[in-house]
């Protein structure tokens, strides 16, 4: 117990000495979470906060279309255009390179340190975007595969 509130609060202290407030806000609220001592709200954290992140993400990408700021033709222009049709191949590499970064963290959950300390050191150290552990996480086990690492 007491290795894993030293664990939580190192990532806070991480997040909040390198800027990245979503890094010590998670870390924060999950400390505080056993602090009060509330492990079945851990359990509901841990089974739909990912589906909640991604909706609210996907609900933040979608805000254009709602303010009508794209529309059909916009849409129906990434088939004919080669920006668009670029774009439809990165949005389905990503969304193939993060559902391994599902199975990794599935697979190897310790490696989730390493994508934390890889995340608050690329905002501090490179000016980068965290853009979430699955990203990193599908990235990680690309390259682990590459390298023949990922071996289950």
């Amino acid at each position: 117990m007491i290795r894993a509130n030293l664990m939580l609060l190192s990532m806070f202290l991480l997040g909040m000495i390198f800027g990245n407030n979503l890094i010590a806000a998670s870390a924060g609220t999950l400390l505080v979470i056993k602090l009060i001592k509330l492990p079945s709200l851990l359990g509901v954290v841990e089974r739909h906060c990912l589906e909640w992140g991604l909706l609210f993400l996907l609900i933040a990408v979608m805000v254009p279309f709602a303010q009508e700021k794209v529309g059909f033709k916009e849409m129906m222009t990434s088939f004919t255009n080669p920006v668009g049709l670029v774009a439809i191949l990165g949005g389905a590499l990503a969304t193939y390179i993060c559902g391994q970064g599902v199975a990794l963290l599935n697979w190897r959950p310790e490696v989730m340190a390493g994508l934390v300390i890889g995340t608050v050191l690329g905002v501090a150290l490179l000016k980068g975007m965290p853009v979430g552990p699955l990203a990193a996480a599908g990235l990680t086990a690309v390259i682990l595969n590459l390298f023949g690492l990922n071996k289950k």
